[in-house]
């Protein structure tokens, strides 16, 4: 099933040159977003920066948008996004930053329009806490990390 919705999107001043984030393929789930640097930026080993995307959207209630790393980048350079996935919320109309992190071994160039990360379109479902005396019982029960590892 795929559903589509309309998202208003606003270029920010000085990036009407920029591609807007779009899907790479037919199935894809992601839209490549596109550094808005003025200048290149070079992120060095272990450190991370804010990259301008140069939009901002109106996402409607009920929507999130995720930031997700490219695996090239991740594969080929150790770059990834650092707050993986990233989250733009539905009330937010800001500019949208990508903060990406190098963990690879040299320096690693952006360029004004290189594809740095994807974003995601995502419905959300949001909870409301019920107070309770007592909780189900499961299999795992209170297991916490690693509790299936084999002996």
């Amino acid at each position: 099933m795929n559903r589509e919705i309309r998202i208003p999107v606003k270029k920010m001043p000085g990036h009407d040159d920029l591609e807007l984030p779009r899907y790479m393929t037919v199935h894809a789930s992601g839209m490549d977003v596109r550094a808005a640097v003025r200048e290149n930026e070079t992120i060095l080993p272990g450190e991370w920066k804010k990259i301008s995307a140069g939009f901002s959207v109106s996402l409607p209630k009920g929507y999130e948008a995720q930031i997700r790393p490219r695996s090239g980048l991740a594969m080929e350079f150790g770059v990834t996004v650092l707050n993986a996935p990233g989250t733009i919320d539905a009330d937010y109309r800001g500019e949208i930053g990508i903060i990406l992190i190098n963990h690879g071994k040299k320096p690693f160039e952006i360029k004004r329009g290189d594809r740095i990360a994807q974003l995601v379109i995502q419905p959300v479902c949001s909870g409301f806490w019920e107070e309770s005396p007592e909780l189900d019982t499961t299999e795992r029960g209170t297991g916490g990390f690693g509790h299936t590892r084999s002996a």
